[in-house]
């Protein structure tokens, strides 16, 4: 089983590149091997490099290849058509069941051939987000300058070559050459196979396996921290930014001025993650330490002093600058910056973020009552939480919005509950972000979220595909969230209304509108799917059914799934799709088979029993669902199942009397309009 050892060394690739491209790699090359059973593939990413190891067959076996050409007794024109095409004469072909066949001999191909056939074309087409071009003489990409190839096949170099036809493709040609770290071992080194290579590179300080630098990172900064009784603040997505800029991570800690610390700890944290990278720390009771964390990318000869030193310095003045627009931001009211929203466009169609405002401000008013909200404080929440959009610290770290604007107003004397609604109303952010539990917070998120699914519907922007740009399945997942995990019971239709009453009026009665209540039910069934949830019969509760209350709906989900995990339950779904499919295949025939059966036609006690069960049972699930009191009506249907079970085991439905067989068609037909009080049971799975 030979070894590929293939890498791609770079100038720096953007850390957000490394992972997808090294998977892409491995990805690409294994489909184009193929043939040769490529196995054993891993994947490897870095700053500077891309590469892969796998092991794989040393030849592609031959084959024989039968190729079917005309008829015998074919017109000639239609066999010399065929041997030219071929480049044969007929001589070369066989007759195998009446047709001239050709059997052709395909020689085998050693790895070393097809791999320097493949790389050539798959590196011209890789899809690197962004490529860019250097040089003169190629028209040949890359996402940064390309520098070397190493491409060894049990230690020996397979010969690749970029050149094709006019275009040098850079003089780019595979050998066994790659370098280790930039500065501390620079200069091209020999390799002779993957653990060479691997091993090399270790001993001139690049770590190539992104995990074990993560680990390095994550590790490391935590003992630190934890030598001076502190923690790190969790960021998977900064430790995989670190990893992806250092090849030898060595974390150290730095020290911030006391003069800060009164600095928001959220302007501190962003602060130093997105202008430097660097880590920030706290103390056991989640106050912000007086420290900070970073990544070198060697270790300094010094123990890292002077290297601690200079980090400390330039976060000395990116916080200066934060400190500015801190001081600058406090010193106007907050409710001041709301006339400057009416010149932020929202929207082209929508108006501006002025505009926007007052229809959350109305928005949130109606919604207060129905949350146990204060009406007052819910409209002041949402006219001030767009208000920091217009603050030097917002404009500065996009990423602090609402969470200013909750200093600001505090700092201002608006009420604690319009300052934390402030903060939360962008909540949830994501899937690990929790939702707003105060009754103003939630007012408000949820008039945020509606305003933007209503607005833009209506404006035509609805997500297409794969494509989302206003994250508008984000917004219809944040309201059933905040719906679910607090229980609210709201007819979210009657809100889409109240919503687009407000819109520009060319737009109130866009044909858009109509697709919101369907659009928040997939996001729901897409997510109980997600959590491994029963999203069938969530389905099957919402078929013909015009409720939109996500708590009721999950109700009766919940006590039905729960009634399907009996017997009873799933003997009761097998007879009532059974009847469904009777009813289907009869009403094509000569259906709809509706109206009321007649009990003089019973002529079976099983009919009987059905019938009157039904007389009995429907009247007691009607009540029951009327009174949310779905137990209540899964157990009154329950209670059909002998009943059923004796009818399907006695009665023909399809019987040879015409007046006979309708009305048992009639009597199914009951049946079923009662299930369908609960649920539509053709759509449940099992």
């Amino acid at each position: 089983m030979p070894e590929l050892l293939l890498e791609l060394f770079s100038e720096e690739i953007p850390a957000r590149m490394q992972a997808r491209g090294a998977d892409d790699l491995l990805r690409l090359v294994t489909e184009a091997l193929a043939p040769l059973n490529p196995r054993n593939a891993t994947a490897f990413a870095g700053p500077r490099r891309i590469a892969l190891t796998l092991t794989l067959d040393g030849t592609v076996p031959g084959t024989t290849i039968a190729e079917r050409g005309p008829r015998e007794g074919a017109p000639e024109k239609a066999l010399a058509g065929f041997t030219r095409k071929h480049g044969v004469t007929q001589d070369d072909l066989v007759l195998e069941n009446g047709f001239w066949v050709l059997n052709r001999t395909v020689p085998p191909v050693e790895a070393a051939t097809r791999i320097a056939e493949i790389l050539p074309p798959l590196l011209r087409r890789f899809p690197w987000p962004k490529s860019m071009r250097w040089g003169d003489g190629s028209a040949f990409t890359w996402v940064r300058p390309l520098r070397r190839i190493l491409c060894l096949l049990d230690g020996e170099v397979v010969y690749v070559t970029l050149a094709k036809d006019e275009d040098d493709g850079h003089g780019l040609h595979a050998d066994r050459l790659t370098e280790g770290h930039r500065f501390t071992a620079p200069g091209a080194f020999a390799v002779t196979g993957a653990a060479d290579w691997r091993e090399g590179l270790r001993a001139r300080q690049v770590l190539v396996d992104a995990a074990e630098r993560r680990a390095l990172i994550e590790d490391g900064t935590a003992r630190l921290a934890a030598e001076e009784g502190l923690r790190i603040v969790a960021d998977p997505g900064l430790v995989d930014e670190v990893a992806g800029l250092t090849e030898w991570p060595v974390p150290f800690l730095g020290r911030i001025d006391e003069t800060f610390m009164d600095l928001p700890p959220e302007v501190m944290q962003v602060s130093m993650r997105v202008n430097q990278r660097y880590f920030a720390l706290v103390r056991d009771d989640g106050s912000a330490a007086p420290r900070f964390a970073f990544v070198a990318n060697l270790q300094p000869e010094d123990g890292g002093a002077l290297t601690i030193a200079g980090n400390e310095r330039v976060l000395r003045a990116r916080f200066a600058d934060a400190r500015h627009f801190w001081d600058l931001d406090r010193a106007r009211p907050l409710a001041s910056r709301i006339g400057a929203l009416d010149a932020i466009i929202f929207h082209a169609a929508l108006g501006s973020q002025g505009e926007r405002v007052q229809r959350i401000v109305r928005l949130a008013g109606l919604l207060a009552p129905m949350v146990g909200a204060p009406i007052a404080e819910a409209e002041r929440a949402a006219l001030l939480a767009k208000a920091d959009l217009t603050t030097g610290m917002v404009g500065e770290f996009p990423e602090l919005q609402g969470v200013m604007g909750s200093y600001y107003a505090r700092h201002d004397g608006e009420p604690a509950s319009v300052a934390t609604a402030i903060a939360e109303h962008y909540m949830p952010r994501g899937q690990t972000d929790g939702v707003p539990t105060a009754p103003v917070s939630i007012a408000v998120a949820l008039a945020d979220k509606i305003d933007s699914l209503t607005a833009f519907f209506a404006a035509g922007e609805k997500p297409g595909g794969s494509g989302d740009p206003y994250a508008l399945r984000r917004a219809a997942l944040g309201i059933i969230r905040i719906i679910r995990e607090n229980a609210l019971r709201l007819d979210l239709v009657r809100l889409f209304v109240l919503a687009a009453e407000t819109l520009p009026e060319t737009l109130r009665d866009a044909p858009d509108l109509a697709l919101l209540p369907g659009f928040v039910a997939e996001r729901l069934r897409v997510q109980l799917r997600a959590e491994g949830a029963r999203h069938d019969i969530l389905a099957a509760i919402s078929s013909g059914n015009e409720d939109s209350d996500i708590t009721r709906l999950l109700t009766r989900t919940d006590v039905l799934a729960a009634m399907l995990a009996t017997d009873d339950g799933q003997n009761l779904l097998a007879a009532t799709k059974r009847a469904a499919n009777i009813l289907r295949i009869e009403d094509r025939k000569d259906g709809p088979h509706d109206g009321t059966p007649d009990p003089t036609l019973y002529e079976q006690p099983e009919e009987r029993d059905l019938a009157n069960m039904l007389l009995e049972v429907t009247p007691a699930v009607e009540a029951a669902i009327s009174n949310e009191r779905y137990t209540d009506a899964m157990r009154e249907a329950a209670r059909l199942r002998p009943a059923l079970d004796r009818f399907f085991e006695a009665v023909t439905v399809n019987a040879d009397r015409a007046d006979l067989r309708l009305n048992r068609l009639r009597l199914l037909a009951e049946l079923r309009r009662m299930m369908v009080l609960i649920a539509d049971f053709s759509q449940i799975e099992g």
